[in-house]
């Protein structure tokens, strides 16, 4: 049966990532995320991880052509309204996405260029940094490094807040067309994020550090919430100042949730919203 294009529709979020077996990360968080916020994922898994809490212990990838199968298959029948590229583990992996970029005209396409996780492991080899710099900076929205992965990708350290307006400009003359360079890793009792564009535009914020041990995920969430609010229609500025209000949101609701023995998981649906259906 064919629908008509006029057709009442969910707003469609596409997530193409790694899973997290132990849930509170990856194309799992993504998905959480997206639900909460009223919109329907769908996903394009790029690896498999066993991982928990405490750290990640293997990490499977799917084969390239596979990954070019699951975007074919998902961006041919639905389409996507944004997309949210997470970890990918291969330069023939970024090179995939790339060509799904340009072969469907996305639009919205929030980058959290994972390289390292929340346990310290790293997730991506240097080869595949390049590559994904070269092919999909230019080709992202955003792109949403925290600081370990801003020092790799500028090959120095990036450890104070004074530090973040250099890395920032750094980052744009990689190619990218906008920065959001998180602080949640640096010392202190104020996390400081810093957005910045290619025409020159920044936009600071500041919030109070919430203290807990559930961090596991803070970046995979943040940057498909993002990719959310861009589909809903929000300028850059309001759906990263959207973003964090729910993430800050998550956080603290999971603060004192024991899950695991390690870094433990947000609560992504501490208000969930029903699915939003856009008129036809």
């Amino acid at each position: 049966m064919t629908h008509p294009l006029s057709s009442p529709r969910y707003l469609r979020l596409l997530s193409i990532a790694g899973s997290d077996s132990g849930g509170g990360a990856g194309i799992q968080a993504d998905l959480k995320t997206f639900s909460a916020l009223g919109c329907y994922g769908m996903t394009a898994l790029a690896a498999l991880t066993a991982q928990n809490t405490r750290g990640v212990r293997a990490i499977h990838a799917v084969p390239p052509a596979f990954l070019k199968s699951q975007l074919e298959a998902v961006l041919d029948d639905i389409g996507a309204d944004a997309v949210k590229i997470g970890m990918l583990h291969s330069p023939e992996m970024v090179e995939v996405v790339a060509w799904a970029i340009d072969t469907y005209g996305l639009k919205k396409v929030v980058l959290d260029p994972v390289m390292v996780a929340t346990s310290g492991d790293r997730l991506m080899a240097q080869e595949t940094v390049q590559v994904l710099v070269q092919q999909l900076f230019p080709r992202a929205t955003l792109v949403t490094p925290n600081l370990d992965e801003a020092s790799l990708l500028l090959g120095r350290s990036v450890d104070d807040v004074a530090a973040l307006e250099p890395a920032l400009a750094g980052l744009l003359a990689l190619g990218a067309p906008a920065v959001l360079v998180k602080g949640g890793h640096l010392p202190g009792d104020v996390v400081v994020d810093l957005l910045g564009q290619a025409d020159g535009s920044r936009q600071q914020w500041q919030s109070p550090r919430i203290a807990t041990h559930n961090g596991h995920g803070t970046g995979c969430t943040l940057s498909s919430a993002i990719a959310v609010y861009l589909a809903q229609g929000q300028d850059l500025t309001g759906a990263v100042a959207l973003a964090r209000s729910y993430i800050l949101g998550a956080i603290s609701a999971g603060a004192g949730v024991h899950t695991g023995q390690g870094h433990g998981p947000l609560n992504h649906g501490f208000a969930p919203l029903p699915m939003a259906v856009l008129p036809a």
